[in-house]
C-alpha cells in the first residue's frame, strides 16, 4: 500500500510521541501526511499521537484555512518520573545537536534542489 511507511521490530530510543513532537518543533505547520512520512508511521497514527500531545498540554494548534499551525510548549515538563524536571525544550535541543551533526536530510535536499535559483 502507497504512503505506508516499512514496519519496524524491536525496541527504540525513542517513543514516536517524541518523533512526531520534535518534526513539529521543525516546521510547525507540516501536514499530517509529511509528518507521517518523515516519521515513518501512519497518519492516522499521528493524527492519535497529536490529539495525546494536545490533551495533555504539549502541543496546541490554530487552523489557517485548510491547515493548521502548531505551537510546543516548550517549558512543559516530560511526563516520566525519570525526567522528572527536563523540560520539552531541553528534549528538543537535545534532539536538534543530534540533527545539526547528521547533515540534511533527502527530503530536506530534495526541496532544496526543488528551490529556483537567483
Amino acid at each position: 500500500m502507497d504512503g505506508v511507511p516499512e514496519s519496524h521490530n524491536g525496541w527504540t530510543f525513542l517513543t514516536n510521541h517524541a518523533r512526531v513532537l520534535a518534526a513539529i518543533a521543525d516546521n510547525h505547520s507540516a501536514r499530517i501526511r509529511d509528518l507521517a512520512a518523515h516519521c515513518r508511521l501512519t497518519e492516522r497514527a499521528v493524527q492519535k499521537i497529536i490529539a495525546d500531545l494536545e490533551q495533555d498540554g504539549y502541543l496546541s494548534h490554530t487552523r489557517e484555512g485548510r491547515s493548521n499551525t502548531y505551537r510546543v510548549e516548550p517549558d512543559k515538563v516530560l511526563r516520566h518520573p525519570a525526567e522528572a524536571g527536563l523540560s520539552v525544550a531541553a528534549l528538543l535541543s537535545l534532539l536538534a545537536q543530534d540533527d545539526a551533526g547528521r547533515g540534511p536530510r533527502p527530503e530536506a535536499e530534495a526541496a532544496e534542489a526543488a528551490e529556483p535559483r537567483s
